[in-house]
């Protein structure tokens, strides 16, 4: 138990159970629960259901707003419509969050203002941040978003066209402007990855001593480890969704530079398209005899889709964590990643090879090598690569981490003294 229980009020997205950031914020709000802490929800949406194991704890409230998008309506008939829209329903739906914020906060204090996932949030009541400490635990940034976006303008346009393009850059500026003036109201900044906390730095000016860095956690029990040898020919799982920044157009060059040397394995993509981009078109040349596009699945699927590849290669250009990495390593699967993955920092290098993002050679290399390994000792790689991630992302490691930090905070310790304390327990 933390030396001291906080209330605290938490903004954010809806909690889930099937990954993704709904199944983090589970993780999250289930772990800091057991630890005592008692945590008041607010969500923009007016109601949805909930797993039951945050539904039915008493140290969990949840406060409901009022936004009833929906799919299928004149504002969300089309995806780049929808993107928009949604940003304005939830921006509309969370100033109306503030009162009840503040009227709670009169009748029983809150020790610190939690603001998950996004960097902004329109709930916060501003008055409020001056005698309640704000800790903002961002997922992505649109800085980062929008630096990747331009790098890769052509291929963007050439995947989605130029009016799509443009409107989404100009969505993406406009939200990182605010989000740069926005953080500077945070009093603590939770990581998910080191490589996170410097974009976050150095995009929006924000004081490296006043962040933690603590990565995601990862529900272990969802994810198989039964000892199994690779297949033949050897699965190479590449999975997220297929957008910008991704490496999409580095996987299908890694594919074919494979099917040249007359490799014999198999290159599975699975993953869709966002609501504000869509590389999917670059999937077409990837080479039919040795690699696949399976397409978006349904997150309840993707334990079986981890469990049925022998390796996970994650080739993002712009990655604050990416949790399919801390995934697959709960399912014993061995990971490339780029330098730009946050989630594997700090990975035992015998179960995670790291490369240059946008190095196809260096990445079909790779591949060769961790393959061999497998088959050297495929029990031995897929029990250490469960071992790092019980390690580093299990849930009950990372809410103590986190706990330790909000504590550290609200007692004033300082910011050094909670990166300290929250990295003492790893």
């Amino acid at each position: 138990m933390p030396a001291r229980a906080l209330h605290i009020a938490w903004l954010g997205p809806a909690p889930g159970e099937d990954g993704g950031v709904p199944g983090v914020g589970t993780e999250l709000l289930h772990g800091l629960a057991a630890l005592g802490h008692r945590i008041d929800c607010f969500f923009p949406s007016a109601g949805q259901p909930l797993p039951a194991r945050v539904a039915g704890d008493a140290n969990i409230t949840f406060v409901w707003g009022t936004s009833r998008w929906q799919w299928d309506r004149w504002y969300s008939r089309t995806r780049i419509a929808a993107f928009a829209s949604g940003i304005v329903w939830r921006s509309v739906a969370s100033v109306g969050l503030r009162a009840q914020i503040v009227r709670r906060h009169r009748a029983d204090p809150y020790d610190v203002i939690y603001q998950f996932s996004s960097v902004e949030s329109l709930a916060v009541p501003p008055r409020l941040t001056r005698t309640v400490p704000l800790v903002i635990h961002p997922e992505t940034h649109s800085a980062g978003e929008l630096r990747s976006l331009l790098a890769e303008r052509r291929l963007s346009i050439r995947c989605q066209g130029r009016a799509r393009f443009a409107l989404v850059a100009a969505i993406m500026l406009m939200r990182s402007r605010t989000q740069r003036k926005r953080i500077r109201k945070a009093r603590l900044l939770v990581c998910i990855s080191g490589v996170f906390r410097d974009h976050l730095v150095h995009d929006y000016g924000f004081p490296r001593a006043d962040t933690v860095v603590v990565p995601n956690p990862v529900r272990m029990e969802r994810f198989d480890t039964s000892d199994r040898p690779p297949a033949q020919p050897p699965v190479v799982l590449v999975l997220g969704r297929v957008v910008a920044r991704k490496g999409i157009e580095t996987v299908v060059e890694v594919a074919r530079l494979l099917a040249r040397r007359g490799e014999a394995m198999r290159i599975r993509v699975v993953g869709g398209p966002s609501l504000w981009s869509d590389y999917t078109s670059l999937l077409d040349d990837l080479p039919a005899d040795t690699a696949e596009y399976v397409g978006a699945v349904d997150p309840a699927e993707v334990p079986a889709q981890i469990a049925a590849s022998d390796l996970l290669l994650a080739p993002s250009r712009y990655e604050p964590f990416a949790l399919t990495v801390a995934e697959a390593l709960a399912s014993g699967l061995p990971v490339i990643g780029t330098s730009e993955v946050g989630a594997i920092e700090g990975v035992a290098r015998s179960v995670v090879t790291e490369v240059a993002p946008g190095d196809a050679g260096a990445m079909a290399d790779a591949i060769l090598t961790v393959i061999e390994r497998l088959r050297a000792d495929p029990a031995g790689v897929r029990a250490t690569a469960r071992a790092e991630a019980q390690r580093l992302f299990a849930p009950e490691v990372v809410c103590e981490q986190v706990s330790r930090a909000l504590v550290a905070l609200v007692e004033g310790g300082g910011h050094a003294a909670a990166d300290d304390r929250a990295r003492a327990s790893t």
